[in-house]
């Protein structure tokens, strides 16, 4: 009789041991000898829990295991590739490049526009120029293969590594390998080329991993839209410190998208709401999650839990006895759970608001009195839930219900009877009984900042 609890930790085992074999150089102990150094299980465990920002405990805990089980480039986190001496950028900005092979995935067009544009992203920011030869051998050289595909660094079929490329230098240096037993594709299926491209060139151009979730070289794969993409501040600052800047990048203000510091002292928000019993708070691509047992609020990109919803979300709130999440951004959407509820989004309009309002700036449900209340400018709605409709005598001004807040709201929620204005960089302790403003406080105390 085999003890299937037994035999899942064993598989978990070997699972952990590989994935921190491969990102993490914990390396095999000569005839199997267990010892206590910076090299265990434990302490590995740990320097990837402190990588991803999650609770360091050296224990194979659910969170550690969600995030392992996430789609990622094969290349380590910390540790490198040891073929060669590690050199940090190339010496020359005239760089070439070759296709090796192609996927079936594709057509070739696709595949070639997937790469060019891939290199782009980095020569728009730096003095570097990319181009393709078509015989002989390449700076980068680039290639699909399968599992074992002739470097010793194995791809491990559908999901888990998509591709790996080395660092600047001579042989293998700069080469970038995809794993053919992907699903590649030039929009949100299986997995973007463009984007999986672009994260592994900058391993050719000799950047690492970095500890961003919102930069192009944070390590697990998120697909992040269709609209144009734009270099994260957090890349432009890596690459510029290797190669410079381009002579033609004139922009003085350039709209690189940096990631939200959340004990910046002039913090804004987007929308708040509660999700069983943990806090969603949203700003710009990203979202917090807050939950009562959590000692650090988990930054994640929002594309991360919805490829399908917006980047961005101007109101959101929790109705507990619907056990539904709306959020809204134009139009809305339903959850239940992390999970987009079917037959969504709907249009504002029909919630009850008039059809020339395209959007909601913040929105709260009232436990005690079943009412949602909606703020968009310097005005209020108040929606009755049970019965599905807006209340009479709406909208009526915010300062005249909600004295001292101000003429916007920029998120709201409710707690233990008070409600939590957010308007610029303050919130407005509100209490609901007293119906005043008891505290006033910055926006990011609710970070325990």
């Amino acid at each position: 009789q085999i003890n299937l609890e037994r035999l899942k930790g064993l598989k978990l085992c070997t699972a952990l041991v590989r994935y921190l074999r491969t990102h993490y150089a914990l390396h095999r102990n000569p005839a199997g000898l267990m010892r206590k150094s910076a090299n265990s299980v434990a302490a590995k465990l740990r320097e990837l829990q402190s990588f991803f920002g999650l609770k360091v405990t050296g224990e194979l805990n659910e969170e550690t295991y969600e995030l392992m089980q996430q789609p990622r480039c094969g290349v380590p986190d910390v540790g490198e590739y040891n073929f060669f001496p590690r050199k940090l950028k190339w010496s020359k900005n005239n760089l070439t490049y070759r296709i090796m092979n192609y996927t079936q995935d594709l057509t070739r067009a696709e595949v070639d526009r997937a790469f060019k544009k891939a290199f782009k992203v980095w020569s728009d920011v730096t003095p570097l120029n990319f181009t393709r030869i078509r015989s002989g051998t390449a700076d980068i050289m680039i290639s699909f293969g399968t599992k074992e595909h002739g470097d010793f660094y194995p791809f491990d079929g559908p999901s888990g590594l998509l591709a790996h490329a080395f660092p600047p230098g001579p042989n293998y240096g700069g080469d970038a390998h995809f794993d053919d037993d992907e699903t590649w594709s030039t929009d949100s299926r299986g997995y973007n080329l463009f984007l999986v491209a672009a994260h592994e060139f900058g391993h050719s151009l000799g950047l690492e991993h970095s500890r961003d979730p919102g930069a192009l070289m944070f390590p697990i794969y998120t697909y992040i839209g269709k609209t144009g993409f734009v270099l994260p501040d957090d890349d432009v600052q890596g690459i510029q410190a290797l190669y410079g800047i381009s002579s033609l990048y004139k922009d003085p203000n350039p709209k690189h998208p940096k990631t939200p510091e959340k004990c910046d002292a002039n913090l804004t928000l987007d929308a708040i709401t509660e999700l069983r019993g943990e806090l969603l708070i949203f700003k710009d691509r990203f979202f917090w999650r807050l939950h009562p047992q959590m000692v650090e609020p988990e930054l994640v990109l929002t594309k991360s839990f919805w490829p399908e919803l917006p980047n961005k979300f101007d109101a959101a709130y929790e109705n507990p006895i619907k056990d539904r999440v709306f959020m809204f951004k134009g139009e809305f959407w339903a959850m239940n759970g992390y999970d987009i509820v079917a037959d969504y989004p709907k249009k504002i309009y029909e919630l009850g608001f008039p059809k020339e309002m395209k959007t909601i700036d913040a929105a709260v449900h009232i436990k005690d009195t079943g009412k949602t209340l909606f703020f968009t400018g310097d005005k209020y709605w108040s929606y009755d839930e049970e019965n599905q409709v807006m209340d009479e005598g709406y909208p009526r001004l915010i300062e005249e219900e909600f004295a001292g807040i101000g003429t916007r709201v920029d998120a709201v929620y409710q707690r233990n009877g008070y409600l939590y204005f957010f308007s610029g960089p303050l919130q407005f302790e509100y209490s609901i009984w007293s119906k005043r403003i008891v505290r006033i406080l910055h926006t990011n105390s609710i970070f325990w900042c």
